[in-house]
This record gives C-alpha cells, structure tokens and sequence, in this order.
C-alpha cells in the first residue's frame, strides 16, 4: 500500500514539474512575440475586439497613465505588493470582504492564465504567476502586455482596440488626456465609458491626470527605454 502512495506521489509530482517547464517554456516563447489570446479573452461572453501594438509606438503618457491610476509602485516590487496586499487582509478581517490589491503584474498573470473572482487560491496562482513573469519578462514587456490584453469594454481587449472604438484613432495618437481616460476603465471596464463618464470618474480622470504630472514624464523612461 506504501509502495502504491508513493508511486502516485511520484506521479503527481512528475505531472506538476512538467506543467511548471512547460508554463516556463510559454512564458519564454511569448517574452517577444505577441500573445494571440488570454484565458479572459477565451471567457468573454462578447466578440473579441483587439489588435497589438508595441509600446515602443505608444505616446509615454498612455502607460504612465496606467501605472498612476493602477500600480503607481510597479517600477520598484518584484511582482508584488506586499504592503498592499496586508491592507486588503486587514480589511478583509474587519469584514469589508476580500479586496484586489493587485498589482499590474499580478493582472497580467490574471489576464493571462486564470479566472474571475475572489479568492485566495487564485490570489495565491497569481502572485506566483506574477514572480515569474517579473523573473522572465520584465518590467517593459510586463506592461506592453498589459496594455495589450487588459479590458477595455465589452470584449474591447488592450488600448488600440479601445482608442479605435472610443475616440477612431490609433492609440499612438492619444492624448493624456484620453490616457487618463481610458486608464479610470480598468476596474469595472464593462460598465464604463470614456465618452460617457459619470462625476466620481471625471473627478478620478482628473486625479489620474494629477498623479501622472506629479510622477513626471521619466517615471518610467528607465522600464521603456
């Protein structure tokens, strides 16, 4: 009986070890060529809008927007906020209920690989996503991905597809004030509008705006450069 345990532990540990080198070889592959779909993308219950665009051809205020409105920490943690992630327990133990706490690398990992909802199995998947995307990526290509697979609206995946649909350019062209815009989204992306903001999102959109100036156009010139 012993001896059939430990076969099966064998087993599954072989079947873990060759998911892990097999994530890891993905993770390798996809480290410079575009991603052609997500596992949110493959659970959208709309049509699926999205067209890649390097950062590389983004005017500097569309990911800065992202960051201040999201992650303004995101240059300096390792894939993790760890001081984020004790507010939203303490939070959680007060009662308020499990909170994101995410970092933009962990919603990559979200985007990419799990599933909706809260819960601490899959806050658990994807902070260890999220280390290692930060391990075999980095920071620029992190963040090209996540401007390029985060919901914009209803099936509208990755800012060209959403610069297209809310304002008919390319999102080379946005303004920073369109960057903010687009940036207040990400929360609640399929009851929001850019062209359509309630009061509390255009005061949001104006604090975007002031995080950003308050950043400085180089926040992040030493991720993208």
């Amino acid at each position: 009986m012993a001896k059939r345990k430990r076969g099966i532990l064998r087993k599954i540990w072989t079947l873990l070890w060759c998911v892990l080198l097999l994530l890891i070889l993905v993770l390798l592959v996809f480290r410079f060529a575009p991603i052609p779909t997500t596992a949110f993308m493959l659970q959208s219950d709309y049509p699926v809008k999205q067209t890649w665009i390097s950062i590389d051809k983004l005017p500097s205020h569309m990911p800065l927007a992202v960051v201040a409105s999201e992650d303004q920490r995101f240059p300096d943690h390792f894939g993790v906020d760890f001081a984020a992630i004790s507010k939203a327990l303490s939070q959680y133990d007060e009662g308020d209920g499990l909170r994101g706490a995410s970092t933009i690398t962990q919603q990559t990992a979200k985007n990419l690989f799990l599933w909706s909802g809260r819960s601490f199995i899959r806050k658990g998947l994807e902070a260890g996503l999220a280390v290692g995307l930060e391990t075999l990526w980095g920071k620029k290509r992190i963040l090209e991905v996540y401007l390029n697979v985060a919901e914009f609206g209803k099936g509208i995946y990755g800012v060209e597809a959403a610069s297209q649909q809310y304002f008919g350019r390319s999102a080379s062209k946005l303004t920073m004030n369109q960057a903010a815009r687009l940036a207040v989204l990400l929360p609640s992306p399929r009851t929001r509008s850019p062209n359509n903001l309630t009061y509390y999102l255009r005061q949001r959109v104006d604090w975007v705006e002031v995080q950003m100036q308050q950043l400085g156009p180089d926040y992040l010139k030493s991720i993208i450069e």
